[in-house]
């Protein structure tokens, strides 16, 4: 295992774990509250799916990231949260049914990363292609930035000026700058409502599964495809276009036994992530990327934290306004997204390609549940091929 030390820990990496924490935890945990009512899940059984996932994640996370000394994120899938909502709808599957399809799919994903299947995908990934799918992935939030300007004008100018302002002299510390100016603004205005938190450990609350051909293929499948396309395939190219090597089955396959031995407690996928990863491997995280890896250690410990205090953390992370969430989000992820961008576009033989894959990813485009970031890498594959493709001149027969 690699030295790690604690003085590599500093505020900018710090902050860069938790503001990964807030946005990715506040964007997407309703879309899980969603799933899991879907699923007839009582009140005890929706705390054992945070037990579940915060625990899974920030293990992972703290794990990998010591080991690796590289900030490898893990997060739960929200476009899996989404599919099992929608598939559950009406009654049609039970938290037996789901818990069958959670095993199943882990398994699918563990066997893409023992047998090396995915990374060898993955390695013929063109870079270019890569940059432009991780700045594709990230504009969305930094657009939705600028659009909060509508419902919260004062609160996310005053962010984006404490941004500006950082950036000319404390570059290290930019996105602190933002969450403080943002946090006091919010709490001056009373917007920050941390009034109702019940502090309590949440308990894990173990389902059996029941396996069905109808489970396996209307929620197992489409759940391994979903994880897969939408969120480990963005996840490695977030990481390859940050400049960082990973083990990439061996990453895979922790995931998968990760959610084979708690999908019985509401572990529904747990995955790479993309975006909050690229939150704490900018530069904004530190300067020196040896040391970004700090920013997935305190993820790691902050996730976990959410796992054993469930119900308490999410009142916490809740608690800040939609519009000061987006903005945070927006404003840490420019520096990525235009080192992506200027890294796709570099290479005059792969530009236009790479122009397909980032308008087409940031468009949203979603086709049989599959998110834009597949269909913006199979539209600028696509393009790179026909682009660069020349048939093999058939070779004369030698002469008698």
């Amino acid at each position: 295992m690699p030295t790690v030390r604690l003085s590599d820990l500093s505020v900018s990496a710090a902050t860069a774990g938790f503001v990964a924490v807030l946005v990715g935890f506040t964007s997407s945990v309703a879309i899980v509250f969603s799933a899991a009512t879907a699923l007839g899940a009582t009140p005890a059984q929706i705390g054992s799916w945070m037990w579940a996932l915060g625990l899974g994640m920030g293990l992972c996370t703290l794990g990998a990231s010591l080991w690796l000394k590289k900030p490898v994120l893990i997060a739960w899938s929200t476009p899996g949260a989404a599919l099992l909502a929608t598939a559950a709808a009406g009654g049609a599957f039970n938290m037996a049914d789901a818990v069958g399809a959670f095993i199943v799919s882990a398994a699918l994903i563990t066997l893409c990363g023992v047998t090396g299947w995915f990374e060898r995908v993955m390695d013929r990934l063109s870079l270019p292609l890569a940059n432009a799918l991780l700045a594709g992935v990230l504009a969305r939030f930094a657009l939705d930035a600028f659009l909060a300007l509508q419902s919260a004008f004062a609160l996310v100018l005053s962010m984006l000026l404490g941004y500006l302002v950082a950036r000319r002299w404390w570059p290290r510390y930019a996105v602190v700058t933002v969450l403080a100016v943002g946090t006091a603004l919010a709490l001056a205005a009373g917007r920050l409502h941390v009034g109702a938190i019940d502090w309590h450990i949440t308990w894990p609350v173990f389902v059996a599964p029941e396996f069905s051909w109808r489970a396996a293929i209307g929620l197992a499948l489409p759940l391994f495809v979903v994880t897969m396309a939408s969120q480990n395939l963005p996840g490695v190219a977030v990481f390859r276009a940050a400049g960082y090597r990973l083990p990439v089955s061996g990453v895979i396959t922790m995931t998968g036994v990760a959610t084979l031995l708690l999908a019985p407690f509401g572990a529904f996928s747990l995955n790479l992530a993309a975006i909050t990863a690229a939150i704490c491997m900018g530069r904004e995280a530190h300067e020196d990327p040896e040391r970004r890896y700090m920013a997935g250690v305190v993820n790691g410990v902050l996730y976990c934290v959410i796992g054993l205090f469930g119900a308490a953390v999410t009142g916490v992370l809740t608690a800040f306004p939609r519009e000061l969430v987006i903005a945070l989000a927006g404003l840490a992820l420019l520096g990525s997204i235009g080192s992506g961008l200027a890294a796709a576009v570099r290479d005059d033989t792969q530009r236009e390609a790479a122009l397909i894959t980032f308008l087409v990813t940031l468009s949203g485009l979603s086709l049989g549940g599959i998110g834009s970031a597949f269909w913006g890498l199979v539209a600028g594959a696509i393009a790179l091929f026909v682009q660069q493709w020349r048939p093999r001149r058939r070779r004369d027969p030698p002469l008698p």
